[in-house]
């Protein structure tokens, strides 16, 4: 009488959210000792707001808002500069970090040894890069209540589109990031970080470009956050606020389906 086969099972699959969580989890441990590290991630838009928001911003005067009416100068770019300390943040997670992950500490490789898979591990990175792009948003913002640079109810809405916005600049900088195949390649981050910083209407409407460069401009995600958080924060929602925020999780959705494909296809094969 033949014995009986043990049949081997393989464990159950994690859900996406619920590995991801636990991805999350391990970040905010590895970073318990470094929360001045996260906190001190505004200070570059903070530098920016004072040294030309209030210093060159007495020079300018009053400039036309996102519906024509007179604002501040200080209060026209404070927007801007909110979307620039959540890109800084986010990117500094979904590109070096991601990198040194993938290719050198061996994490997800380790990951995927337990029961998380790529979706998991997806989820888990740009969730935690949307969160520290949150966390300097906010520190952000607390500067901008204490100088009254936040004049509309409409400002309230300034988290939640700031991690929509979080979430579309770190799909895609992290789908990027799993191309790279050296470290050479980060010379890349900036050369694009920083014009999108300069020229996306940051200091200045983007009307004074050549339309073909309108164009160019508004197909960046972080135009599409500035123009965003500019319109709630000087109380001038209109109907392309839902194409800003429609393209961006556009993005998001895109960015996040080929990162999970490019960690498996990485780590798995």
């Amino acid at each position: 009488m033949s014995r009986p086969v043990a049949v081997l099972r393989k464990p159950p699959v994690s859900a996406g959210v619920q590995g991801g969580l636990r991805l999350i989890e391990r970040h905010v441990r590895a970073y318990r000792h470094s929360w001045l590290l996260l906190a001190s991630g505004a200070l570059e838009p903070v530098l920016y707001l004072f040294s030309i928001g209030t210093g060159v911003g007495t020079l300018v005067g009053q400039v036309a808002g996102p519906d024509g009416e007179p604002v501040r100068y200080a209060a026209y770019i404070a927007p801007a500069l909110l979307a620039t300390a959540a890109m800084n943040g986010t990117i500094a997670d979904s590109t070096f970090n991601v990198f040194f992950r993938l290719k050198y500490t061996g994490l997800y490789s380790s990951a995927l040894a337990t029961r998380m898979r790529p979706s998991d591990i997806t989820v888990g990175e740009i969730g935690w890069s949307v969160i520290r792009g949150v966390l300097y948003a906010a520190a952000f913002m607390g500067v901008c209540l204490a100088m009254g640079l936040t004049p509309s109810p409409w400002a309230l809405l300034g988290l939640p589109v700031v991690m929509l916005m979080c979430f579309a600049i770190g799909a895609a900088s992290m789908a990027a990031t799993t191309y790279m195949k050296s470290i050479l390649h980060f010379e890349f981050v900036p050369l694009v970080v920083l014009p999108m910083f300069l020229f996306s209407g940051t200091f200045y409407p983007i009307d004074v470009y050549p339309r073909f460069l309108q164009v160019l401009v508004e197909c960046l995600p972080f135009y599409q956050g500035v123009a965003l958080l500019r319109g709630l924060n000087l109380g001038a929602p209109d109907i392309s606020l839902w194409w800003h925020a429609g393209y961006l999780l556009a993005l998001g959705l895109v960015g996040a389906a080929i990162v999970r494909r490019r960690i498996g296809t990485l780590l798995l094969t």
